[in-house]
């Protein structure tokens, strides 16, 4: 059975069109985190230079890695070595305060007001993947 197609559905059909194309489109250069609101609890990868909102209405930004001596996975080291990380909170309506979290080292997390923010992990990727959670503070 054949069934002719009207304008209405046509005009519907190439407005779906549209919209899916917009869905597929690349991810950001920050890793697509750019925006996002984080849920407190979660665990979420950034890249340098990418900003997320918080819970709190605050954002963060992961500026970029200030140092790394870590060992790579395939090598053997004696020393594990470690990373230093460089972030920015922006609490809402608040000014820019810098940090840093380590690999390895103290500090591996940091109280931003009412949630802390801790690194979990940090890929050896050319622009290292930092793998973050974040939770209510205590």
């Amino acid at each position: 059975m054949c069934t002719s197609i009207t304008a209405p559905s046509l005009l519907f059909a190439s407005c779906l069109a549209l919209l899916m194309s917009g869905c597929s489109s690349a991810p950001a250069a920050d890793g697509g985190t750019s925006g996002r609101m984080i849920v407190d609890g979660s665990s979420f990868a950034m890249q340098p230079d990418g900003t997320v909102t918080l819970s709190d209405r605050s954002k963060l930004r992961y500026v970029n890695v200030k140092s790394d001596s870590r060992c790579r996975p395939d090598v053997q080291c004696i020393h594990a070595g470690n990373a230093v990380l460089a972030f920015e909170s922006t609490p809402s309506g608040g000014s820019v305060q810098s940090f840093e979290l380590n690999s390895l080292d103290q500090p591996q997390s940091r109280d931003l007001g009412s949630i802390k923010v801790t690194l979990e992990s940090l890929s050896f990727d050319a622009a290292p993947r930092a793998q973050l959670k974040v939770e209510r503070g205590h």
